[in-house]
């Protein structure tokens, strides 16, 4: 049986995947928006938010206001499109692409049946993962992404429907920050809590 590695990072905390799953499913937030929902201290909500921020998956803006009083600060999900896209998301993306790009002029073999924005998708998508902890395989036939055996196994049952959901949401905006035709469409039902695959397809532009 494959040893399952830990997870790292910025979402290597349950906390930070929580408030991070707040912010995908509902945005913008506030910091007390966030601590009423997960019932964490204000500061502790703070740091979890910069490690976020660092890491390219939330963005942050000042509140435009209309009326007199101090502009609240609010928190998105970094989606990739052009209204809710990170720099830093955008810099880590562009610098996979050049990265793979290097790799398939010195080693061509390594080139595969995708098209360049498809590739250039693909090599943002790795990057993202192997960060989190994950060994990312993909299947250019089938468009799947096998990262089994999952970081998250051994995660509480009653978690694992969010762990997904947040890193599918994370998928989805990897993919579209580095701008082409894949889309992260599910995570498939897995048969044991290693395992772990996510279906792509292809989608007009």
């Amino acid at each position: 049986m494959a040893t399952v590695k830990p997870t790292y990072g910025p979402i290597s905390s349950y906390s930070r995947v929580h408030i991070l799953h707040l912010v995908q499913t509902q945005s913008p937030r506030t910091i007390a928006e966030l601590c009423a929902a997960t019932g964490l201290h204000a500061n502790t909500v703070r740091e979890h938010v910069q490690r976020l921020i660092d890491g390219g998956y939330i963005i942050q803006e000042t509140e435009r206001r209309t009326t007199r009083g101090r502009p609240r600060i609010l928190y998105s999900a970094a989606t990739g499109k052009p209204e809710a896209s990170s720099p830093i998301a955008r810099e880590k993306a562009a610098a996979a692409a050049r990265r793979g790009e290097m790799l398939r002029r010195a080693l061509p073999e390594t080139a595969g049946s995708l098209n360049a924005e498809e590739s250039r998708q693909l090599d943002a998508l790795i990057e993202h993962y192997e960060e989190s902890g994950f060994e990312p395989v993909i299947n250019e036939e089938q468009l799947t992404v096998e990262l089994t055996p999952c970081p998250h196994a051994a995660a509480l049952p009653e978690h694992r429907p969010m762990l997904c959901q947040v890193h599918l949401g994370l998928m989805q905006g990897v993919l579209a920050q580095a701008r082409g035709p894949l889309f992260a469409r599910c995570v498939r039902t897995p048969s044991s809590p290693e395992e772990c695959t996510v279906e792509l397809e292809r989608t007009a532009l």
